[in-house]
């Protein structure tokens, strides 16, 4: 079933916090969402920690679809591009479903060559990439009591890293699978990369741990979440509109 022959309200959150080598990356991923989803309300998303917080714009990105009505939000990084297919049809999907929705079955980072391949005009699927196995980030798409009855992502990692990967263990645990996935690719444009070191890093780390730990373990996963929950904020006087 396609878009047109069902449409549901859908936001697209974008978490984003500018950064000049980004800009373009950021620019082009709101240019290909008016395009594939052209009936969806399209805004960035911020909030106020001192470091970024993506864990928090995407649960700020889904209280927001909550007071909007919308019946799906799309978590989409500001660097990664989806095919339109799989895309579409998880938005379909995601209105009634109980689990988080992957619009791919492969992750592509086209890095650097990739990259300047692309913007020098070549089709997506024809750029030089690295295959991200096991990838579970860069779009997720949901209907927002989905996200909540799992904990959405936990507001204790900060800056680059890991609170993909504790999302993934505490949906296998609390929801009884992985992510619904559809068959297609995503495509991860280049920019430089986050400093993966020092004390918050190690904290992301060792946090992670813990939900890698409590994985298939439900009681323990909840008390992470309880964690989590406690932590969780919600500010909207950072969030602007990008479409």
């Amino acid at each position: 079933m396609g878009l047109a022959e069902r449409t549901c309200r859908v936001l697209v959150g974008i978490p984003w916090r500018p950064q000049p080598h980004r800009v373009y990356a950021h620019d082009l991923t709101v240019d290909t969402y008016r395009v594939l989803l052209p009936e969806a309300h399209i805004v960035d998303v911020d909030t106020e920690h001192e470091a970024f917080c993506l864990a928090a714009c995407r649960n700020k990105a889904v209280r927001m679809a909550e007071a909007g009505g919308y019946e799906v939000v799309v978590l989409a990084d500001a660097d990664t591009l989806p095919e339109p297919e799989p895309l579409q049809q998880a938005v379909q999907d995601a209105t009634t479903s109980r689990y988080v929705h992957l619009p791919y079955t492969q992750y592509r980072s086209l890095r650097r060559d990739g990259t300047d391949q692309f913007l020098a005009g070549a089709p997506l699927e024809d750029c030089n990439h690295l295959v991200v196995d096991g990838a579970c980030s860069g779009i997720y798409v949901l209907n927002p009591a989905t996200w909540w009855v799992h904990g959405g992502q936990d507001e204790h990692f900060r800056g680059w890293g890991f609170e993909d990967a504790a999302w993934l263990a505490a949906h296998k645990t609390l929801l009884g699978t992985e992510p619904v996935r559809h068959e297609g690719r995503v495509y991860a444009l280049h920019h430089e990369s986050a400093v993966k070191t020092g004390n918050q890093y190690e904290a992301n780390a060792a946090r992670c741990y813990r939900y890698l730990q409590a994985e298939g373990d439900p009681t323990a996963m909840r008390v992470l979440v309880t964690e989590n929950a406690n932590a969780l904020t919600w500010d909207s006087s950072r969030s602007s509109t990008g479409g």
